[in-house]
Formats: C-alpha cells, sequence, structure tokens
C-alpha cells in the first residue's frame, strides 16, 4: 500500500513538473532577455546584433538587452553562453569566425560549438571586400596581382587580426592566384581601415560595412567582393569570381544561438520572431545598409552550415598553420 502511494505520489509530482515546463515555455518571455554580443562595441557583428535585440524586443513584448562581452576572439563570450542556464533568457550573437574558425585556430576553446548550443537561425552573410588606398596603380585583381610579383618583399595587405575570416580569404587567394601578398594584422578592421586611408598600407580585406562608406565617398578604391554574387550595397563592384578566381566564395555570417538543451518551443518561437524581421522591409533595408544579406531559415540550416563550415575551415587554417595571437 505504502509502495502505491508512493508511486502515485510520484506520478503526481512528475505531471506537475511537466505542467510546469509547459506553461513556462507558453508563457516566454516572461522577462528580460540578455543578448551576449562577444566583440566589443562598433564592428558589424556589434551593430548587427543590437539591430536585431531591438527588433526582438518589439516582436517578444520583453527587453532584449545586447550586453558585449569581448575577449580572446569572441571566446569569452561565446563560453559564457555555452554554460548559461538553457531558459532562453541568454542568446548568443553568433559570429562565423568565432563557432567555426577559432577550434582550429586556438589549441583549445572553451566550448564545442555543436554541442553546446542550439542554433536558432543565421541573421545573415556579411559580404567581405578587398580596398586599396587611392594612392595604389593597381584598378582591378589582376593588376594586384602583376604588382605583388613585381616586389621581391611583397605586397602587404592588411585585416582585423590573424586567422579571422578575412585573413584566411586572403591566403586563399594567395594559394589560388599566385599573388605575393603579405598579411598585416590589426587589432580589428577599424584600425586597418585608418591605415589604409593614411597610405601606411596599400591594401585592406575587410567588411562590406567597414569599407562602405570610404567606396561610396571615393577615398579607397574597390578591387573585388569575396560573395558569389555582387554585394547589393555595392552593385558596381566586381566579384573574385568574376575577376578569374574560380569557386572563390567567402563571407562572414552572423547568427542567434541559445545554450545546448533549450526547449524547442522556445527555439521555434525564437526562429519566427527573427525571420519576420529578416524577412520585413525594414529589416532588410537596416541589414543591406550594413552589408549584411538576410538569410531566413530553419535553425537545422543554421545548424548544417556551422557544421560544414568547421569542416570546411579546419584543413585550411591548419594548412596556413596560424595560431591566435
Amino acid at each position: 500500500m505504502r509502495l502505491r502511494h508512493y508511486c502515485i505520489s510520484l506520478a503526481v509530482l512528475f505531471t506537475g513538473l511537466i505542467s510546469f515546463s509547459a506553461t513556462a515555455q507558453s508563457s516566454y518571455p516572461n522577462r528580460p532577455i540578455r543578448l551576449i554580443i562577444p566583440f566589443t562595441p562598433g564592428g558589424v557583428t556589434d551593430t548587427s546584433g543590437r539591430f536585431i535585440a531591438e527588433q526582438l524586443s518589439l516582436k517578444l513584448g520583453q527587453q532584449v538587452i545586447a550586453d558585449n562581452r569581448p575577449g580572446a576572439s569572441g571566446n569569452i563570450g561565446t563560453q559564457m553562453v555555452a554554460t548559461a542556464e538553457p531558459d532562453g533568457y541568454t542568446l548568443l550573437l553568433g559570429y562565423a569566425g568565432t563557432l567555426s574558425i577559432n577550434p582550429s585556430l586556438f589549441d583549445k576553446v572553451p566550448f564545442d560549438s555543436l554541442k553546446d548550443f542550439a542554433p536558432i537561425g543565421k541573421i545573415g552573410d556579411a559580404v567581405l571586400i578587398l580596398v586599396a588606398n587611392n594612392d595604389f596603380a593597381g584598378k582591378n585583381w589582376a593588376e594586384v596581382i602583376a604588382i605583388s610579383k613585381k616586389d621581391p618583399n611583397g605586397l602587404s595587405y592588411g585585416t582585423s587580426g590573424s586567422g579571422g575570416t578575412p585573413h584566411i580569404a586572403g591566403e586563399l587567394l594567395r594559394q589560388k592566384t599566385g599573388a605575393n601578398l603579405v598579411h598585416v594584422p590589426y587589432k580589428g578592421g577599424g584600425q586597418a581601415l585608418i591605415d589604409l586611408l593614411g597610405g601606411n598600407i596599400p591594401l585592406v580585406y575587410t567588411a562590406v560595412a567597414g569599407a562602405n562608406q570610404y567606396v561610396k565617398s571615393g577615398r579607397v578604391k574597390a578591387i573585388a567582393v569575396s560573395s558569389a554574387k555582387r554585394s547589393p550595397s555595392l552593385p558596381d563592384v566586381p566579384t573574385f569570381i568574376e575577376s578569374g578566381v574560380k569557386d572563390f566564395e567567402i563571407d562572414d555570417w552572423v547568427g542567434l544561438l541559445a545554450p545546448a538543451k533549450t526547449p524547442k518551443p522556445i527555439v521555434m518561437k525564437l526562429n519566427q520572431a527573427l525571420n519576420e524581421i529578416l524577412n520585413s522591409p525594414e529589416g532588410k533595408a537596416k541589414l543591406l545598409g550594413m552589408g549584411i544579406t538576410p538569410t531566413p531559415g530553419t535553425p537545422e540550416k543554421f545548424g548544417e552550415q556551422i557544421k560544414s563550415d568547421l569542416l570546411r575551415f579546419s584543413p585550411i587554417v591548419k594548412g596556413m598553420q596560424i595560431k591566435s595571437e
């Protein structure tokens, strides 16, 4: 009899827990959400993250707070989300470099890109561009190659740092075309562009979002973009594929993730809200203005890209023999 009462009590408790969990999920969110941005304010990752946080606040009826937690090439902020409670109240502004490149770049990263996160959806692809100082003689990629081969010391190009997507793109260009390029890492794409404008370096590989204003104002020359198609922000700038580099396509991307084991209904509610933002005229215009092409889709599709990019970049990074600074 006692055993029976014990079993009944457990059943009632278990049913109550299920009911409580279902109620919590259906009422989600009922308090502010924190969106961790694992980089300093000002870059394309930060600006896109803040826009998404603002729009999610409107869609969900609860404030979504953008919280910058920079350090270790994005690893510190990313780890915070990996170890957070999987309740939907701590989210990650994920970045291609952190989730797909850092695991190969660092001897050890404090998270597993596939096991520690529940993908919500990709926000969009950030187009990369090679730009030149106005005093640089070359006007297109063929001329850049020719000029680079004339200098035994090579032709310098700056990026936001060693191991980032622009660095990998530049090294792949060197391997594919034989261009005599020499990488110069900076502590951020903005600093590289300042040196480019000052004539201290001939080339910079960076995000369209950062270079856009300088290209449009004529302060720098655009050589090519590394996306499959021309950037809507700079439709007159050719792609590297058009410039003769076969199958050359490398973009940065940004996306939204939650800790692993976040309940599926919460993930899907966030995915629906995100896709509504990305499909809206305002969302499209705002992101395209940042140099980001919106890519609404499913959590599964985003997860597949993270996995495929991990496999894609691992041999490239190891072959380049670069390590984090």
